[in-house]
């Protein structure tokens, strides 16, 4: 049996304001995510890449569409979800351009506080953190504040932190972008083996050229519209 997308869009729109100040954000969007796959968003300023990330991520609400995540319809024509908080901690991990570790945590408790706020026990939290941050290999720095961390070094804080809930969809906004070339390429080759490993459904919102290789498909945005996919380029 073939196997369901994690990320199931269907003619998703979103606008913002009306009458002549409207701005169509999102055009009639569609797209499937699978288990195991790294995607790329790429586009211009104002293509509608981020806003994109925020519908599939449950913080903006489209105007019409439908969405499915994880098999489960959470959108259509209105969310069918209540608490969107939860299905975010269920379901959906964030990794952000600047990685937004709180200063006054270190490292494993960065990790941490995200399975608390699920929660999990203090313990538990504690557990599931240092496993994370043993499986992307910064373990010796899980003490380390995060004023005290190289650039990778963070970034793979939060992909652990992004992971502490065991989400099937991983969403990043410019995870490279401050990055050089040989931090990217690790960084995206570490978001390469959460997908494969854990068949998760990896989202990357990105400009940087130099992964261009690392993903499955690239997708490009252009005026809110999606334009034809590219395979995984050269």
């Amino acid at each position: 049996m073939a196997e369901l997308p994690i990320v199931e869009i269907r003619g998703i729109s979103k606008h913002f304001g009306e009458g002549p100040a409207r701005v169509d954000a999102l055009r009639d969007v569609s797209l499937d995510v699978f288990p195991g796959t790294v995607v790329g968003l790429r586009g211009p300023s104002g293509s509608g890449k981020s806003t994109l990330l925020n519908v599939i991520g449950c913080i903006l609400e489209p105007n019409s569409g439908s969405m499915r995540l994880n098999g489960e319809l959470v959108y259509d024509g209105k969310w069918l979800r209540v608490d969107l908080r939860g299905l975010r901690l269920e379901k959906i991990g964030f990794i952000f351009q600047a990685h937004n570790l709180l200063p006054f945590l270190n490292a494993w408790e960065n990790v941490a506080v995200a399975r608390i706020l699920a929660g999990a026990s203090p313990a538990q939290a504690k557990s599931r953190a240092l496993e994370l941050l043993s499986y992307l290999g910064v373990e010796r720095r899980k003490d380390a504040m995060p004023g005290e961390l190289s650039g990778g070094e963070a970034q793979r804080i939060a992909i652990a932190r992004a992971l502490a809930n065991d989400p099937r969809i991983v969403l990043a906004d410019e995870p490279t972008a401050a990055l050089d070339s040989q931090r990217a390429g690790a960084v995206m080759d570490l978001l390469r083996k959460v997908a494969t490993e854990r068949r998760t459904a990896v989202i990357v919102v990105t400009h940087d050229e130099k992964i261009f290789d690392r993903f499955d498909r690239i997708y490009s945005l252009r005026d809110g519209a999606m334009e034809a996919p590219h395979p995984q380029a050269a």
